[in-house]
């Protein structure tokens, strides 16, 4: 969720800041260009002040050569100075003084437009703005007014070069702004980011948490937007009377099982007395035996699942190699009984896991091989390592499952249709995923190759995450 939120608030930050910098380069780019309109029109106002006392009401020089002279030389001594062409031209277009000498009215295009704007007795219009990827002239005219008539035309013809990289500068210092704005704004938009984000991460974690089996997880609603805590504290009231319900089943399997132990035992302990007074072999007595002892069996299972589910798992980093080397050999002489070879192949493989709970999930597991695998087939225990985990994985050399039947092994008083014949509860496997789940582990199942089923009890190499 962050890497989609921050890229949103970036870019909408950034949008901010090019709508307020285009705006800003845009006018920083006018102002120069005014000022240097300002001061061609002032330069004009002054050579057209001298320009008066040169012409007549006629047009034709006069004053003498001295004063002809004086303005040539104006001219020439501002375009050595400011390499501004400056020309001032009769009615016309017969010069009357410019500098240099080469330089040439246009014939057409923005020249010629401001000259003849000023024949009109007004200044020329604003020119167009000049960008500094526009290798441009700027044109600049003044009329020159002799008792109310235009009597001749000002021209400044200037380079746009100085102009053109005082623009650019300050378009850096506009987009250094930009970016150092960008840098506080992202980082701003990280920081608000993550408080917002951060009750959402803390509610991920509990849930996890939870799914995980770790019910006692709960968030701390204290940061964040007043409609995350809200969640939070939402999350956990529901946490709590997910915690309670789930208590109360628990109990209820616990004291069910405990409560309908003592009368079973009686039950049984009649059958026994009643037996003696029966023929030896008698077959319903036998059945009803059988059926005592299952249940009994049953209630034993439900007991040690409610406590599995319930009791937390002590978990410390482990020797798994050695502690499943254990368990192969405690079930060797049961394999050899049913004529399975039972392989264990030995590897050193820790995890962080509760020594007690794993040896009992592993006994479950390989206990259910040996049912479902037939006299000389083998049942294969192996221990391996892979990044962040550790597992022991058990392949059987039974019949396997269905795909159909895959999704549903592991689940309470589940068993296959197919190996109804088999003793069994049918909570061995819940037992053992229960009691892998405490330690933040897993038990998952997949089809053997050719046949036969592989179950995998996955564990973390890492000490868990608190609560």
């Amino acid at each position: 969720m962050r890497s989609r939120l921050l890229p949103l608030l970036i870019v909408l930050m950034a949008a901010v800041l090019l709508a307020l910098g285009f705006p800003l380069a845009v006018s920083r780019a006018a102002a120069q260009q005014q000022r240097v309109v300002v001061d061609r029109i002032d330069d004009t106002a002054r050579v057209s002040a001298l320009a008066q006392f040169v012409t007549d009401d006629t047009g034709s020089t006069t004053g003498g050569q001295e004063r002809g002279r004086t303005l040539a030389t104006e001219l020439a001594r501002y375009n050595e100075v400011y390499e501004i062409r400056a020309g001032v031209f009769l009615r016309d277009g017969t010069v009357m003084a410019k500098a240099p000498a080469s330089w040439v009215l246009p014939a057409a295009g923005e020249g010629r437009d401001a000259f003849g704007e000023a024949l009109l007795g007004r200044r020329s219009d604003d020119p167009e703005q000049v960008w500094p990827w526009q290798d441009r002239r700027l044109y600049v005219a003044s009329p020159v007014v002799r008792d109310g008539d235009v009597v001749a035309v000002v021209v400044t013809d200037s380079p746009t070069g100085q102009l053109r990289s005082r623009i650019l500068r300050g378009w850096l210092v506009i987009a250094a702004g930009e970016a150092a704005a960008m840098l506080v704004a992202v980082a701003a938009a990280a920081r608000l980011a993550g408080w917002v984000l951060l009750p959402v991460r803390v509610l991920d974690a509990a849930a996890h948490a939870i799914a995980t089996g770790r019910m006692k997880a709960r968030v701390a609603a204290a940061g964040g937007p007043p409609e995350l805590r809200r969640l939070a504290r939402s999350f956990n009231e529901m946490a709590d009377n997910v915690e309670q319900v789930l208590e109360q089943q628990r109990a209820f399997v616990a004291d069910a099982s405990h409560q309908l132990r003592n009368p079973l035992s009686a039950l049984l302990l009649r059958i026994e007395l009643l037996a003696l007074e029966l023929p030896r072999g008698n077959a319903e007595i036998a059945s009803v035996r059988a059926e005592g002892k299952r249940l009994g069996t049953v209630l034993d299972d439900l007991l040690d699942l409610a406590l599995a589910e319930h009791a937390p798992a002590d978990a410390r980093l482990t020797d798994v190699g050695a502690l499943a080397g254990e368990r192969v050999a405690a079930w060797r002489a049961l394999a050899r009984e049913r004529g399975v070879r039972l392989e264990w192949r030995e590897a050193a493989v820790t995890a962080w896991a509760d020594p007690v709970t794993l040896s009992s999930a592993l006994d479950a597991v390989i206990d259910n091989a040996l049912k479902f695998t037939p006299a000389g087939e083998s049942v294969v225990v192996t221990a391996t390592s892979s990044g962040e985990t550790s597992a022991v994985v058990v392949r059987d050399g039974g019949p396997g499952l269905t795909e159909e039947e895959l999704a549903r092994v592991g689940d309470r008083f589940w068993r296959s249709g197919r190996h109804q014949n088999v003793s069994g509860s049918g909570l061995g496997l819940s037992i053992a995923r229960a009691l892998l789940a405490a330690s933040g582990g897993s038990l998952t199942f997949a089809p053997g190759e050719p046949k036969g089923l592989v179950a995998t009890c996955t564990l973390p190499r890492s000490a868990p995450a608190a609560p």
